[in-house]
Protein backbone atom coordinates (compact mmCIF):
# COMPACT_ATOMS: atom_id res chain seq x y z
CA UNK A 1 0.00 0.00 0.00
CA UNK A 2 1.18 3.51 -0.73
CA UNK A 3 0.62 7.02 0.50
CA UNK A 4 0.69 10.16 -1.61
CA UNK A 5 3.59 12.39 -0.54
CA UNK A 6 3.64 16.05 -1.54
CA UNK A 7 6.56 18.22 -0.45
CA UNK A 8 6.34 21.92 -1.28
CA UNK A 9 8.69 24.84 -0.72
CA UNK A 10 8.02 28.51 -1.51
CA UNK A 11 9.89 28.01 -4.80
CA UNK A 12 8.63 24.66 -6.07
CA UNK A 13 6.74 21.43 -5.70
CA UNK A 14 9.72 19.32 -4.61
CA UNK A 15 7.98 15.93 -4.53
CA UNK A 16 4.55 14.71 -5.58
CA UNK A 17 4.58 10.91 -5.90
CA UNK A 18 3.16 7.88 -4.13
CA UNK A 19 5.60 6.33 -1.62
CA UNK A 20 5.61 3.27 0.63
CA UNK A 21 6.73 5.12 3.78
CA UNK A 22 8.01 8.47 4.97
CA UNK A 23 9.91 9.38 8.13
CA UNK A 24 9.56 13.04 9.10
CA UNK A 25 11.87 15.12 11.32
CA UNK A 26 9.35 16.66 13.73
CA UNK A 27 9.96 18.98 16.67
CA UNK A 28 9.39 16.02 19.01
CA UNK A 29 11.56 13.51 17.14
CA UNK A 30 11.26 11.37 14.05
CA UNK A 31 7.80 10.19 13.04
CA UNK A 32 7.10 7.39 10.58
CA UNK A 33 4.04 7.41 8.35
CA UNK A 34 2.61 4.35 6.61
CA UNK A 35 -0.68 3.70 4.86
CA UNK A 36 -3.77 4.13 7.12
CA UNK A 37 -1.92 6.44 9.53
CA UNK A 38 -4.08 8.49 11.87
CA UNK A 39 -4.83 12.06 10.79
CA UNK A 40 -2.54 14.67 12.29
CA UNK A 41 -0.73 17.98 11.85
CA UNK A 42 2.84 18.37 13.10
CA UNK A 43 5.67 20.90 13.00
CA UNK A 44 8.69 19.94 10.89
CA UNK A 45 12.12 20.63 12.33
CA UNK A 46 15.39 21.14 10.47
CA UNK A 47 16.52 17.61 9.68
CA UNK A 48 16.42 14.66 7.32
CA UNK A 49 13.24 13.22 5.87
CA UNK A 50 13.56 9.60 4.71
CA UNK A 51 11.36 8.38 1.87
CA UNK A 52 10.87 4.74 0.88
CA UNK A 53 10.12 5.01 -2.83
CA UNK A 54 9.94 2.00 -5.13
CA UNK A 55 11.66 -0.15 -2.51
CA UNK A 56 14.68 2.11 -1.87
CA UNK A 57 15.30 4.80 0.73
CA UNK A 58 16.01 8.39 -0.26
CA UNK A 59 17.07 11.16 2.10
CA UNK A 60 15.99 14.79 1.83
CA UNK A 61 17.25 17.71 3.94
CA UNK A 62 14.31 19.80 5.18
CA UNK A 63 14.18 23.17 6.89
CA UNK A 64 11.26 24.11 9.14
CA UNK A 65 7.61 23.89 8.26
CA UNK A 66 4.52 21.78 8.83
CA UNK A 67 3.15 18.43 7.73
CA UNK A 68 -0.42 17.18 7.54
CA UNK A 69 -1.42 13.52 7.34
CA UNK A 70 -4.93 12.68 6.18
CA UNK A 71 -6.51 9.88 4.14
CA UNK A 72 -3.22 8.33 3.01
CA UNK A 73 -1.87 11.74 1.95
CA UNK A 74 1.13 13.45 3.53
CA UNK A 75 1.48 17.13 2.68
CA UNK A 76 4.73 18.75 3.78
CA UNK A 77 5.17 22.54 3.57
CA UNK A 78 8.75 23.59 4.34
CA UNK A 79 11.11 26.52 3.82
CA UNK A 80 13.54 24.34 1.85
CA UNK A 81 14.02 20.77 0.64
CA UNK A 82 17.26 19.40 -0.84
CA UNK A 83 17.98 15.98 -2.31
CA UNK A 84 21.41 14.34 -2.43
CA UNK A 85 21.99 15.21 -6.08
CA UNK A 86 21.55 18.93 -5.38
CA UNK A 87 24.07 19.11 -2.51
CA UNK A 88 27.79 19.32 -3.21
CA UNK A 89 29.43 16.88 -0.80
CA UNK A 90 32.62 18.88 -0.20
CA UNK A 91 30.64 22.08 0.44
CA UNK A 92 28.34 20.26 2.87
CA UNK A 93 31.37 18.87 4.77
CA UNK A 94 32.91 22.35 4.95
CA UNK A 95 29.68 23.91 6.23
CA UNK A 96 29.32 21.14 8.82
CA UNK A 97 32.88 21.69 10.11
CA UNK A 98 32.30 25.46 10.26
CA UNK A 99 29.04 24.93 12.16
CA UNK A 100 30.87 22.80 14.74
CA UNK A 101 33.31 25.68 15.30
CA UNK A 102 30.39 28.11 15.71
CA UNK A 103 28.82 25.84 18.34
CA UNK A 104 32.09 25.61 20.28
CA UNK A 105 32.66 29.37 20.15
CA UNK A 106 29.12 30.49 21.00
CA UNK A 107 29.38 32.31 24.31
CA UNK A 108 26.04 34.03 24.79
CA UNK A 109 22.42 33.01 24.42
CA UNK A 110 21.84 34.68 21.04
CA UNK A 111 24.99 33.25 19.45
CA UNK A 112 24.20 29.77 20.85
CA UNK A 113 20.72 29.85 19.30
CA UNK A 114 22.08 31.04 15.94
CA UNK A 115 24.91 28.50 16.03
CA UNK A 116 22.47 25.69 16.85
CA UNK A 117 20.24 26.55 13.86
CA UNK A 118 23.29 26.76 11.57
CA UNK A 119 24.52 23.43 12.93
CA UNK A 120 21.18 21.66 12.45
CA UNK A 121 20.93 22.81 8.82
CA UNK A 122 24.57 21.93 8.07
CA UNK A 123 24.18 18.53 9.74
CA UNK A 124 21.04 17.69 7.74
CA UNK A 125 22.72 18.66 4.45
CA UNK A 126 25.87 16.73 5.40
CA UNK A 127 23.90 13.59 6.28
CA UNK A 128 22.00 13.71 2.99
CA UNK A 129 25.13 14.44 0.93
CA UNK A 130 27.10 11.59 2.48
CA UNK A 131 24.21 9.06 2.52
Amino acid sequence: MTIQLSVMTPEQVFWNEPVEEVILPTNTGQMGVLSSHADLITAIDIGVMSIRYKGTWQAVALANGFAAVRNDRVTVLVNSAEAKDSIEKEQAEKEFDEALVLIRNANDKKSRIEANLTFKRARARFLVATD
